[in-house]
């Protein structure tokens, strides 16, 4: 279903996608699946939600933002609001160049690599 097709009737739609989580009874859809080529080969699978669950996730990230937003150290830069890797680079290369460092630490999670620096 396309956004156009979901506006007809759009509060009704709302109300009822709304019941439907409060009720617990709301579903989320199977992803559409397809694969992104690598440069090294290898494919990447993306994964598509489905319209309506794109609605649910964005109502529950609102919701969860406002609760732990606050929980957040201000040198946290990954998945938040109005804060890019850009930004996380420029206070790095900030700090770099006028604060004393003693160390680095770089990790890669979903290459399981973690790189140490140690500057002195």
């Amino acid at each position: 279903m396309t956004w156009e097709e979901y506006e007809q009737g759009l509060e009704a739609r709302l109300v009822e996608l709304h019941s439907r989580v409060y009720r617990g009874s709301y579903r989320a859809q199977a992803s559409k699946r397809t694969w992104i080529p690598k440069p090294d080969g290898k494919q990447r699978p993306l994964g598509i939600a489905s319209l309506e669950d794109k609605i649910v996730q964005a109502s529950i990230r609102t919701v969860l933002q406002a609760i732990y937003e606050t929980d957040f150290l201000g040198f946290s830069y990954g998945f938040r609001p109005h804060r890019g890797c850009h930004q996380a680079l420029t206070i790095l290369s900030y700090g770099l160049q006028k604060k004393r460092v003693n160390w680095i630490l770089d990790a890669d999670i979903q290459g399981s690599s973690t790189t140490s620096t140690t500057n002195g």
